[in-house]
């Protein structure tokens, strides 16, 4: 699953009126996060890859990013195991590449949701209106 509505729906809830404004944080962090782990992986950094992941699973599972925040997790304890071998993370290379697109499909998933100008129509579709 990509996104976990409820999760979703439950932060949105949460955040009120402020949803958007931090939806648009996870978007700039999120961006800097994988940007921050692609170079950390061109280095063969592992310790530089740590926080980033981490951060970036956080906010991807505020929002319900299920998908995203579980590659990024997966990425951040196998960073971890590298630095405590004192291993390169190359391996991991397949996953960091795939890191991004991931984030692009999630944070589009989650945008287009919370977008206002976005119709709900029974059987889940959805249509722009106003355009």
């Amino acid at each position: 699953m990509l996104v976990d509505w409820d999760e979703f729906r439950a932060t949105r809830a949460q955040l009120g009126a402020a949803f958007v404004r931090i939806l648009g944080y996870f978007r700039e962090d999120g961006t800097k996060s994988v940007a921050a782990i692609e170079e950390a992986m061109r280095a063969r950094d592992a310790r530089g890859l740590v926080m980033p992941a981490h951060t970036l699973k956080s906010e991807a599972r505020q929002f319900g990013g299920e998908r995203l925040g579980a590659l990024a997790e997966d990425i951040e304890m196998f960073a971890r195991h590298c630095v405590e071998s004192q291993i390169s993370p190359e391996e991991y290379l397949p996953r960091v590449v795939a890191l991004r697109a991931l984030f692009e499909e999630t944070l589009t998933a989650l945008e287009r949701e919370a977008n206002p100008l976005v119709q709900r129509r029974p059987g889940g579709l959805d249509r722009a209106i106003g355009y």
